[in-house]
C-alpha cells in the first residue's frame, strides 16, 4: 500500500504489511474473485500484532456474505461483529453514482467493559482504523440500485489512527506524526502541553495539524490566495496565526517582536518530512518565505480587524439600547471579519458572547455561501442533454482523436443535440452540438482551446450538401468530443458520413502558442528559480496566458532575459520529440506534470531536447523555428503569490510588432521627433504638465480660501460657556483639494473652539465633503469621522479620517444641501450639551 512509504515507526510498518495480507484475503474472497482458494488465517489478530480481544468488526445490516467471511473464514467471534444501518455502513459517492456496503475494523481501548449493548460510535472506547467499501451498485436518480458492470473494492487505513493505537497515546495528535510540531508550538508559546488545560491543548493541536497541511500544500505549488484551493491555504494559515496569538506567541516567539513564528514551526514539519517527501526539503526556502510573508501581512490586517470587531460590538450594544432588543452582531459584519480580516467565526462568537452579544448566523451562512460560489474555479462543463441525454451518452463510445496526424478525416455522426436534447436531424440556421465517432478536431483541454473548422456532408440524391461551421469543441462524459457549431447549408442527420476539416491556420496558431508556453515555463524556471510552478494556462489563437506561483512582480531585466532565452531556443530550430510512455517512466525521466491534473497509466510526453519535457496532450509544432518570434505583452499579479504573463508568438507576434510599429510612427509624426527621441520628449511634456497642474491647483486653492474668507462671517456661536464657533456651508463647485484648503483656513481663522463643515459639487455628479474641528471641540468627545459618516451616506458615498479632520465623497449632489442642514442640526445639539 502507498501509505507504507509515509511511515517511519517500525511497529506501524510491520502492521501495515500484515494488514495488506489480511485485506487482500478479504478482497479475494469477496464478490470480485470468489473461490480463489486462499487459505485464511486461523487467528485474525496475529497477523498484525494487536490483541485479538480488542478488535471489533462492523458490517452492513444485510451483508450476510461479509459477516460470514469475518466469522467463518477469519475467525472473529460473532459477538464482536456488529451490523449497522445505511447511515453508518453504506457508502455513496453522492445523490447518484457508485455505492455499496462497508465493513470496518475497530480497536477497543476498554475491552473490560464487555460485549453487551456495545456502541461502536463511542469514541471514548472505540476507534475505527480500517475501512472496506464494496463498490458494487450504481444509485440511480430514483434511488434504486443497479449492479455495476465493473465492481471494485476500496480500502483505506487511517495512518494516524494506527499510530495512536501502536504508540498508546490518547489521540491522533500525540503521535510522532504531529506531536513534535505541537511541542515546538508549546515552546514558542512558553507553555507546557502536559500541564495545559483542555482549551490550550486544543489550540496547540490546531497549530500542529494546520502547519503540517500548509507546508505540504505550498510545497505542491498551492500558494495562499483568495480563490480556489489557495483560499483554503490562506484560511489555514490565518487560523494558525490567530491561534498562536491567542496562546500568547509574540513575534517569532523567540524575542523578535517584528518576526514571524510560522517559519520556525515549518522547519520542524520539513524536518519530519525529510524521509517521506524529499521535494519538501528541496523547496524549503520558498515555503519559509511564503509563510513569513503571509503571516506578517496578516498580522497587520488582524490588528485592524480586532479594532473593527470592538467597534462592531459597541455599535451592536448601542443599537440594542435604542431599540430595546437583545444585542446581536449582524451576519454580514461577522463575515467581513471572517473573509477580510481572517477572524474564524467561532473566535468572533467567543468575543461577542463575553459581552453578551449573539451573532445572526443565518445571514452569516448566506454570505458564506456567496463566497463559496465566488471561490469555485470557473469551469465550463458540457451537458449532453436534460431529457434523454444520459441514455444518449451511454450509447456513444469515446471519440477517436486523429488530430495529431491529420486535419481532415471522414467520420460518422453518432448524435445531434439542440438545446441539450437529442434529435435525429437539424436544418440550416440552427445551433447544434455534434458527436462524431472520430475527429481531427482538438477538444479544449490542458489550457488549449478547441479547434475551429467545418463539417461537410456530401450531397445525396435529391439533397443539397450540408455545411456546419464549427466554432468550439469540448469534451464531455470522459472522452466524448462535442462539436459546437451552426448549420450554414442544408440539413445534417444522425448516421450520415461527414468530412471533418480543421482550419489549418488557426490550428497552427494554437500549436505555436502551446509550444511557446512550454518554452516560457522552462525560461521562468531558469531565470527566477526551479521552485516556481504552473498555476494555469490558456492557449488561444491570438495569444497565450501563463499563470505561475511566485511571490513578487518580475523585474524588467528578468522579462528581457526570459524573452531572450525563448527567442534563442526558437532560433535553434530544435525538433520536438513526442512519445507515449508510462507515467512512472515519464516522471523518472524528469517530465513536468501539472499539479492537480489527473493522468492515466500511459501519458504523452512532449520534449524540446535540452529545454523542456512536459506531460501534455495538446498540439505542438514539429520544430521550434515555426514559432518565428515571442514577445511578452504583460506581467501582473492575479492573486496573492500568483503571477500572470500574457504573450504572443508566430503570426500573432508579427501582427503585434507591426501594430506597435505603426503606433510608434504615428507618435513620432505627432511629436515631430525620431523614434529614439520619443521617451525624452514625452518626459519633458509630462514635466510641463505637472508644473502646470501644480500652478492651477495653487490658484484654485487661493480662490477657495478667498471665497472661504467671505463665508467666515456666517459662523454662528453655540453654547453659553465656551462660545463655540460653528460654520456649515456649501462652496458650489470647488474641487476636493481646494475644499480641504478652505476648511483648514477657516478653522485657523475662527480660532479654537470651532467646527467647520463644507460641501461642494465639483461636477460629473460628484460630491466633496470636509469636516474640520479644533482641539477644543475634539476634547468634548466629538470626532470628525462621526460627523462625516451620516453626511456622506446621505450624499451616496463614504469616507473617514482623523478625529479632528475627515473627508468624504458622494454621488448624489441633489442631496447635498439637505445633508449639510442635517449636519448643522446634529452639531448644534452636540455642542449645546
Amino acid at each position: 500500500m502507498i501509505l507504507r512509504m509515509w511511515v517511519e515507526h517500525p511497529d506501524i510498518r510491520h502492521s501495515l504489511r500484515c494488514l495488506e495480507i489480511l485485506v487482500l484475503e478479504i478482497i479475494l474472497k469477496k464478490k470480485l474473485l470468489s473461490g480463489h482458494g486462499s487459505s485464511p488465517p486461523q487467528i485474525f489478530a496475529c497477523r498484525y500484532g494487536l490483541p485479538a480481544d480488542k478488535l471489533w468488526i462492523s458490517v452492513y445490516q444485510d451483508d450476510d456474505e461479509t459477516f460470514a467471511l469475518w466469522h467463518d473464514e477469519i475467525g472473529v467471534p460473532k459477538e464482536r461483529i456488529i451490523r449497522l444501518g445505511e447511515d453508518d455502513n453504506f457508502w455513496t459517492s453522492g445523490a447518484t453514482g457508485p455505492c455499496g456496503p462497508c465493513s470496518e475494523i475497530y480497536y477497543d481501548f476498554h475491552p473490560g467493559r464487555g460485549t453487551s449493548n456495545v456502541d461502536l460510535g463511542d469514541d471514548t472506547r472505540f476507534i475505527e482504523f480500517y475501512n472496506l467499501v464494496f463498490m458494487q451498485y450504481n444509485k440511480k436518480d430514483d434511488g434504486s440500485l443497479e449492479p455495476l458492470k465493473q465492481k471494485n473494492i476500496d480500502t483505506g487505513l487511517g495512518l494516524e489512527r494506527m499510530a495512536r493505537i501502536l504508540q498508546k497515546v490518547p489521540n491522533n495528535y500525540e503521535t510522532d506524526l504531529i506531536f513534535p510540531i505541537i511541542e515546538k508550538a508549546a515552546e514558542l508559546a512558553n507553555v507546557s502541553y502536559a500541564l495545559a488545560d483542555d482549551s490550550t491543548k486544543t489550540k496547540l493541536k490546531i497549530i500542529g495539524d494546520h502547519m503540517r497541511a500548509v507546508v505540504y500544500l505550498i510545497s505542491d505549488g498551492v500558494n495562499p490566495s483568495n480563490i480556489g484551493r489557495g483560499y483554503v491555504v490562506r484560511r489555514l494559515i490565518r487560523r494558525v496565526v490567530r491561534t498562536g496569538r491567542l496562546l500568547g506567541v509574540k513575534g517569532d516567539g523567540m524575542g523578535d517582536l517584528q518576526g514571524a513564528f510560522l517559519p520556525i514551526l515549518a522547519k520542524k514539519v520539513i524536518q519530519l518530512s525529510t524521509n517521506i517527501d524529499a521535494d519538501v526539503k528541496t523547496r524549503a526556502s520558498r515555503i519559509l518565505e511564503e509563510l513569513k510573508r503571509e503571516e506578517l501581512r496578516f498580522v497587520l490586517t488582524l490588528e485592524r480587524g480586532e479594532k473593527l470587531l470592538d467597534q462592531m460590538l459597541a455599535d451592536a450594544l448601542l443599537n440594542a439600547q435604542g431599540t430595546e432588543t437583545a444585542p446581536c452582531l449582524s451576519g454580514k459584519d461577522a463575515f467581513v471579519l471572517y473573509d477580510t480580516y481572517g477572524f474564524p467565526v467561532e473566535i468572533t462568537n467567543e468575543v461577542a458572547e463575553e459581552r453578551g452579544i449573539s451573532i445572526d448566523m443565518n445571514s452569516f451562512d448566506i454570505e458564506m455561501e456567496k463566497q463559496r460560489q465566488l471561490s469555485q474555479a470557473a469551469h465550463d462543463t458540457v451537458k449532453l442533454g436534460v431529457e434523454n441525454g444520459a441514455n444518449l451518452a451511454e450509447d456513444i463510445p469515446d471519440t477517436e482523436f486523429l488530430g495529431y496526424n491529420t486535419l481532415r478525416s471522414k467520420a460518422v455522426v453518432e448524435g445531434l443535440l439542440v438545446n441539450g436534447s437529442p434529435v435525429a436531424q437539424v436544418s440550416k440556421g440552427s445551433e447544434v452540438e455534434i458527436l462524431l465517432n472520430r475527429t481531427p478536431f482538438y477538444a479544449e483541454s490542458g489550457g488549449q482551446i478547441g479547434d475551429n473548422g467545418f463539417l461537410y456532408m456530401m450531397e445525396a440524391e435529391n439533397e443539397q450538401p450540408a455545411i456546419v461551421e464549427i466554432k468550439d469543441v469540448q469534451k464531455s462524459m470522459g472522452n466524448i468530443f462535442v462539436h459546437k457549431g451552426t448549420i450554414t447549408e442544408g440539413m445534417i442527420e444522425v448516421g450520415r458520413e461527414v468530412e471533418a476539416a480543421v482550419d489549418p491556420n488557426l490550428r497552427q496558431r494554437a500549436k505555436v502558442h502551446h509550444t511557446a508556453t512550454h518554452l516560457l515555463q522552462s525560461a521562468l524556471k531558469r531565470v527566477i528559480g526551479q521552485e516556481t510552478s504552473q498555476a494555469g494556462s490558456l492557449v488561444a489563437f491570438d495569444r497565450l496566458r501563463f499563470d505561475f506561483n511566485f511571490h513578487r512582480p518580475l523585474q524588467d531585466k528578468e522579462l528581457v532575459e526570459i524573452e531572450g532565452l525563448i527567442n534563442q531556443w526558437i532560433g535553434d530550430a530544435a525538433i520536438l520529440e513526442t512519445k507515449v510512455m508510462s507515467l512512472t517512466d515519464a516522471k523518472r525521466d524528469g517530465a513536468i506534470a501539472m499539479f492537480g491534473e489527473k493522468y492515466g497509466e500511459q501519458v504523452r510526453v512532449v520534449e524540446v531536447p535540452g529545454v523542456s519535457m512536459e506531460l501534455c496532450g495538446g498540439t505542438h509544432v514539429s520544430n521550434t523555428a515555426e514559432i518565428r518570434g515571442f514577445k511578452i505583452i504583460s506581467e501582473q499579479g492575479i492573486a496573492s503569490g500568483v503571477r500572470r504573463i500574457e504573450a504572443v508568438a508566430g503570426d500573432a507576434f508579427i501582427e503585434y510588432v507591426l501594430t506597435r510599429d505603426n503606433y510608434m510612427k504615428q507618435l513620432c509624426s505627432t511629436l515631430k521627433v525620431k523614434a529614439e527621441e520619443v521617451t525624452g520628449r514625452v518626459g519633458g511634456l509630462l514635466e510641463e504638465l505637472r508644473l502646470t497642474r501644480n500652478e492651477v491647483s495653487a490658484a484654485r486653492a487661493k480662490a477657495a480660501i478667498y471665497k472661504a474668507s467671505t463665508l467666515s462671517s456666517r459662523a454662528s456661536t453655540i453654547g453659553t460657556s465656551k462660545n463655540i464657533r460653528l460654520l456649515v456651508e456649501s462652496m458650489d463647485d470647488v474641487d476636493a483639494d481646494s475644499l480641504k484648503s478652505a476648511a483648514e483656513y477657516l478653522v485657523d481663522l475662527l480660532k479654537d473652539p470651532a467646527a467647520v463643515v463644507l460641501g461642494s459639487c465639483p461636477g460629473d455628479g460628484k460630491v466633496s465633503l470636509v469636516v474640520a474641528l479644533t482641539p477644543g471641540v475634539v476634547d468634548l468627545g466629538i470626532k470628525a469621522g462621526d460627523i462625516i459618516k451620516p453626511l456622506a451616506k446621505s450624499c451616496g458615498g463614504g469616507g473617514g479620517g482623523r478625529p479632528n479632520f475627515a473627508q468624504a465623497g458622494g454621488r448624489k449632489p441633489e442631496n447635498l444641501l439637505g445633508a449639510l442642514e442635517e449636519a448643522r442640526e446634529q452639531l448644534k445639539k452636540l455642542l449645546e450639551k
